[in-house]
C-alpha cells in the first residue's frame, strides 16, 4: 500500500479528533499541518480517494474492534470506574435527501388498492381464456408471475404481434399481458419497500437504512421529519465506552440490545445502569433484574409527581386509596374499583406483559364523574402491577444519596459528551451512507473524543477521577 494501514488509522483518528471529516480536507492537512506530517513519518501523502477508500472498504470491518481495544486500554490504565454506565441517545441527520421518503402506510394503502384491481382483472382473464387462476394476498407475487408466464406462452404459440405507437390498435392479448406485467412490476416494487421497512414506518431512498425522525434542530419550527439515525452512547468516567447506531425513533427499544452488545464487546457487566426517563419500560426493568443490575432510571411521571395539579387530580391512580390485601382501589367518591380481568400485551420486541383491568362498581350519579373519567360507562384503570413495582424500586434508587450523585453525573457526562460532539466538534450530519459506514464514522469520532478527553485529564492532573462531587453550599 502507498501508506501503512496503521499510519492511515492514526491519521483518520487524529483528523476526527480535530473536527476534520472530509477526505479532501484530511489530504490537505497531511500536506500542510505539521502534526499530520509527524504522523506520516516521511511516508508519501495519501490522496483523498485513498483515504476515502481505506475508510469505507478496509476500516469498516475492524473499526468496532479497534474502538473497544481503546476502551479496554483505558480500563487497564484504571481510567474507568466500572461502577455505573450513563446511557443517552440523540438523533443525527443522515447523508440523504429529505424528500426521498417512503412511508409504510402509503405503500400498504396502494398495495391494497392494487390487489382489488388484480382480483377483478383475474376474473375477466379467467372468463376470456377459460382458466382458473386465483389471487391470494400471501402469494400474490407468485400468482402474478404464473399469469404473466401463461400469457407470454399463449402469445408466442399464437404468433400474436405486439404493436406500439400512435395509430396502432393493440390486441386484447397484448392488453392483458401488459396489464398483468405492470401489476407484477409494481408488486416487485412493493415487496422491495416492505423488505426494507422491517420494524420501521419509513425509510429514505437515498440511504435505505435511514429513518425519518424529528430532529432537535428544527429551524423552521414546523416539526419537519428528516432522515436520520438514533445514536446511543454509554459513558463511564467521562469516556465513551460503548456506541451503537439504531433505526428506532424511540429510545425505549434501544436499551436492551445496547446493553447486550456492550457486555459482549467489553467482556464485563456494569453493576448498575443510569438513564433518563426515555428508557423506562417493563421489558427494560425485567432485563436489568435478570442480569442483577441496579436500575437508576428516572420514571416518566417523575416531573408530574411534583406538580400540585397532579396531586389534586382525582382521576389518577396514584391519588386513590389502595387496599393491597383485597386488591381494590377506592375513588374520590368512596366507590370501589375492583379487578375485572387480566389482559396480556405484546410489545414490539415480543415481550409479553400482564395488565390488570379495574372497573368501578357504579359511576351512575357520581358528582365527580366529569373530573374522574371521560368514558360514558364506569371508570376503568389499566394497571401493570409488575411495572409499578419496578418503577417504585427505581424511584427509590434515584432518590438515594448514590442515585442523586449518579443523576447529576449523567447530565454532566453523557449529555456533556453529546454537547461536545455536536457543538464543539460541529458533527451535525453524517457524511457516509448505510448503517455500517455510519457506525464506522461515529466510532472514529468517539475515538477522537476519548483521545482528547484523556489528554485534557492528563493536562489538568485529573486522571483516575470518575465522578463529579455534589457541591454543598
Amino acid at each position: 500500500p502507498a501508506v501503512d494501514p496503521k499510519t492511515m488509522f492514526k491519521i483518520l483518528t487524529y483528523a476526527y479528533s480535530q473536527n476534520i471529516y472530509s477526505s479532501r480536507k484530511i489530504e490537505k492537512s497531511c500536506r500542510r499541518d505539521i502534526n499530520f506530517m509527524w504522523l506520516l513519518a516521511g511516508q508519501k501523502v495519501p490522496d483523498h480517494s485513498t483515504i476515502a477508500r481505506f475508510r469505507t472498504e478496509f476500516l469498516a470491518d475492524a473499526c468496532e474492534d479497534l474502538f473497544y481495544q481503546m476502551v479496554r486500554r483505558l480500563m487497564d490504565m484504571d481510567e474507568l470506574s466500572k461502577e455505573t454506565v450513563f446511557i443517552d441517545g440523540t438523533k443525527l441527520e443522515a447523508c440523504a435527501n429529505k424528500y426521498t421518503f417512503v412511508w409504510k402506510k402509503a405503500v400498504g394503502k396502494w398495495e391494497e388498492k392494487m390487489f382489488t384491481k388484480m382480483e377483478e382483472a383475474v376474473q375477466m382473464l379467467n372468463n376470456e381464456y377459460i382458466q382458473s387462476f386465483s389471487m391470494s394476498k400471501e402469494n400474490r407475487t407468485s400468482d402474478l408471475q404464473k399469469i404473466v408466464d401463461y400469457l407470454k406462452e399463449y402469445c408466442q404459440e399464437h404468433d400474436i404481434v405486439f404493436v406500439h405507437g400512435r395509430g396502432k390498435r393493440k390486441s386484447i392479448h397484448q392488453r392483458y399481458f401488459e396489464l398483468f406485467e405492470n401489476f407484477l412490476n409494481r408488486q416487485f416494487l412493493y415487496d422491495l419497500h416492505n423488505s426494507r421497512f422491517g420494524s420501521r414506518n419509513s425509510y429514505s431512498k437515498t440511504d435505505v437504512d435511514a429513518t425519518f425522525m424529528h430532529m432537535k434542530d428544527d429551524h423552521m419550527r414546523n416539526a419537519q421529519l428528516k432522515p436520520g439515525y438514533n445514536v446511543q452512547i454509554g459513558v463511564d468516567s467521562e469516556y465513551i465506552v460503548a456506541a451503537d447506531i439504531f433505526s428506532d425513533r424511540n429510545d425505549v427499544w434501544t436499551l436492551v440490545p445496547f446493553l447486550q452488545g456492550m457486555e459482549e464487546r467489553l467482556g464485563f457487566r456494569y453493576p448498575s445502569v443510569t438513564t433518563d426517563s426515555g428508557y423506562e419500560s417493563e421489558e427494560g426493568y425485567e432485563f436489568l433484574k435478570k442480569n442483577h443490575q441496579i436500575p437508576y432510571i428516572k420514571p416518566q411521571t417523575y416531573e408530574k409527581w411534583k406538580k400540585r395539579s397532579f396531586k389534586q387530580d382525582i382521576s389518577k391512580r396514584e391519588n386513590m386509596r389502595y387496599n393491597a390485601s383485597l386488591d381494590i382501589y377506592t375513588c374520590h367518591a368512596g366507590r370501589k374499583i375492583k379487578p375485572m380481568y387480566i389482559k396480556v400485551q405484546k410489545s414490539k420486541s415480543g415481550y409479553r406483559s400482564e395488565v390488570t383491568v379495574y372497573e368501578c362498581e357504579d359511576c351512575t350519579g357520581c358528582p365527580y364523574k366529569e373530573k374522574c373519567t371521560r368514558s360514558k360507562g364506569n371508570k376503568k384503570l389499566y394497571v401493570s402491577k409488575k411495572f409499578i413495582a419496578d418503577r417504585q424500586e427505581s424511584y427509590e434508587n434515584i432518590m438515594s444519596e448514590t442515585g442523586i450523585l449518579y443523576r447529576m453525573n449523567r447530565s454532566i457526562q453523557v449529555e456533556g459528551a453529546f454537547g461536545v460532539l455536536k457543538n464543539d466538534y460541529e458533527f451535525q450530519r453524517f457524511l457516509l451512507r448505510g448503517k455500517t459506514k455510519v457506525k464506522l464514522e461515529f466510532l472514529l469520532l468517539c475515538m477522537g473524543y476519548n483521545i482528547n478527553k484523556l489528554h485534557a485529564k492528563i493536562q489538568g492532573e485529573r486522571t483516575r477521577t470518575y465522578l463529579f462531587e455534589i457541591k454543598t453550599a
